[in-house]
């Protein structure tokens, strides 16, 4: 079976920092692979915050995650701290890819990278919509 590679930019437009908790640590005593997940998820929300917007307002639409794609890289551990560095690449009609890296913060030391695939929805029609032009132009070039 193929692996999956991901492609990188060579800079993010934004980065968050999350702490590894307990709760995120497997039987391995390591960061689970599913929690590493929840913590992208985290860093998705506070950068839509940061453009002004949540999951489900973007200018008037909300989003749906169609699928993801993970390279693990490394271990992380509880009470390290994770960078996750995040950007919008890949726009299509209906919908674009979340780009991340995830570091710890001391080290620096690659812990994941990824892509998550979005898509925008019309939660009131309950059906996929265009991708909002105002947040294409702000972020095609981010």
């Amino acid at each position: 079976m193929a692996r999956i590679k991901i492609e990188l930019p060579a800079t993010f437009p934004f980065s968050t920092a999350i702490p590894v908790l307990a709760s995120h640590i497997n039987y391995g005593n390591h960061l689970d692979n599913a929690q590493a997940l929840g913590i992208v998820s985290e860093a998705r929300v506070r950068f839509l915050q940061s453009l002004g917007y949540t999951e489900l307002d973007i200018e008037g639409l909300g989003i749906v995650v169609a699928d993801a794609a993970v390279q693990y890289r490394a271990e992380a551990f509880h009470g390290e701290t994770m960078v996750v560095e995040m950007g919008a690449a890949d726009f299509h009609d209906y919908g674009c890819d979340l780009v991340w890296r995830m570091h710890d913060r001391d080290s620096s030391r690659e812990v994941a990278r990824g892509k998550t695939g979005l898509v925008f929805f019309d939660y009131q029609a309950r059906r996929k919509a265009p991708v909002p032009t105002a947040f294409r132009r702000r972020l095609a070039g981010a």
